[in-house]
């Protein structure tokens, strides 16, 4: 029976395909970024594009000719959606919604949650706009896996609150310090989600980013019951296979 894969394009941006063969990019930083593979820096297909926030290492600037390609719905923070409003994507192309909402999609339930991480879209001429607060989401799909996708984040208590309602298997946990949570933060996050899996992300590709997977391990003990997956870029990892119940 098909699971959902994972996939880590590069940095924080992931490709996901679903147990019914759906394909999901999650904060795709497609072009010109040379973390990312180069044969998967243009896929021709992709059935939903979830963004987070507005950043450039979080936010194409060609997203809007990828949209227009594949014909994907969007999901996005309700800025972030007014921006490409005006760069030509249609309103019936979006799934609107927003902290705290659910909708069936594509087979899977999506749920967009909070994220603490104050956000802008860059524009021409080193301007910023369409100011908002960055978003996660809860994936939960058929074969019972349940993603916590955390975005660019730091720790909040409520992570207990997501533990409680979702029940998440797997977690994309930033780890980079800085801008995001560091180790120490994200050993913390994984106890509160009460998540047996966690696969650390933003980190290491930026020198200001010093946060390391290893220093995410040395801050978790054998109580806590956590795996670490550390993919590198064009890496898949079968979720399902990971499922615990």
């Amino acid at each position: 029976m098909p699971t959902t894969q994972l996939q880590l394009l590069g940095h924080a941006s992931f490709r996901i395909t679903t147990p019914e063969g759906r394909i999901i990019l999650l904060d795709p930083w497609l072009t010109g970024n040379s973390f990312i593979p180069e044969d998967l820096r243009q896929p021709e297909r992709a059935d939903l594009v979830l963004i987070t926030h507005g950043h450039d290492d979080h936010f194409d600037p060609e997203l809007p000719a990828l949209l227009a390609r594949t014909g994907a719905k969007v999901v996005a923070p309700a800025p972030v959606r007014f921006y490409l409003y005006e760069q030509g994507i249609p309103p019936e192309q979006f799934e609107p919604m927003n902290v705290g909402g659910g909708i069936d999609v594509l087979d899977l339930r999506l749920t967009m949650t909070v994220a603490q991480h104050a956000a802008h879209v860059d524009l021409p001429g080193h301007k910023t706009g369409f100011r908002h607060e960055a978003v996660g989401y809860i994936l939960a799909f058929s074969d019972n896996t349940v993603l916590y996708a955390a975005g660019d984040t730091g720790l909040f208590g409520d992570m207990r609150l997501l533990a409680d309602l979702y029940h998440p298997t797997v977690a994309l946990l930033p780890i980079g310090d800085r801008y995001t949570m560091g180790p120490r933060e994200a050993a913390h996050a994984a106890r509160l989600l009460r998540v047996p899996h966690v696969v650390p992300f933003h980190y290491g590709i930026f020198a200001s980013l010093v946060g390391t997977p290893e220093q995410l391990q040395a801050h978790l003990t054998a109580a806590d019951a956590v795996t670490v997956h550390v993919l590198q870029a064009g890496e898949t990892l079968d979720l399902g296979g990971l499922y615990v119940k």
